[in-house]
């Protein structure tokens, strides 16, 4: 199987469990909702997702790249710039302009901008440990996906002001998409093409 093949097999892999995920993250902002708890308490939940959320990511594309032959430094790079930006993007760029295709007011809050620290010493500790010869990708890689599930509804919730209820069936798709794209590019994608890379390099 060709490494297209490949990733086209793992996207699949992945589908059944990201719509679990999301339809988890469905749940649990309807009970937020009714609870009226939405706005009090998802600022600080997406703070803590979020670097976890980084954690995960930049670990499991490190080991990833470093599984496929890659070097210590280029690993920890490779996932220190995949987790940075891809989560960036699941967490906040898809929830932002999805929630504002849903006709709803949202504000743009970018961690990595407004608090540094909380993005970048968990992206840098997790590619750290990835690139140490760690293996266990399979089991970090579900959790990296309910944890990128719960920081993209909790900004949803925490940077839109709006009744969340009636939106539901259409959060249920952004969830989806917001996790399953980012996260798989990000495990999977994003690795394999730089380690496909630094093969043809080494072949040369």
């Amino acid at each position: 199987m060709g490494r297209l093949g490949h990733i086209a097999s793992e996207l699949r892999e992945h589908a059944p469990f990201t719509a679990l995920g999301a339809g988890v993250g469905v749940a649990v902002m309807a009970i937020f909702c009714v609870a009226g708890l939405a706005r009090e308490v998802s600022y600080y939940a997406f703070h803590y997702l979020h670097p976890m959320h980084m954690f995960l990511s930049s670990l499991v594309t490190a080991a990833m790249f470093r599984l496929h032959r890659g070097d210590l430094g280029s690993s920890i790079v490779v996932g220190l710039v995949g987790a940075l930006g891809i989560c960036a993007i699941s967490d906040i760029a898809f929830p932002y302009f999805g929630g504002t295709m849903l006709g709803v007011h949202m504000m743009l809050h970018i961690c990595v901008l407004d608090h540094p620290w909380l993005a970048i010493l968990p992206s840098l500790g997790g590619a750290a440990m990835g690139s140490s010869r760690w293996r266990g990708t399979k089991c970090p890689h579900a959790l990296h996906v309910m944890i990128s599930t719960l920081a993209s509804l909790f900004y949803l919730m925490a940077f839109g002001s709006v009744d969340w209820l009636p939106r539901l069936p259409l959060v249920f798709v952004l969830l989806f998409v917001a996790v399953w794209v980012p996260c798989c590019a990000s495990d999977i994608v994003f690795p394999l093409l730089f380690a496909g890379g630094a093969e043809r390099r080494r072949g040369r």
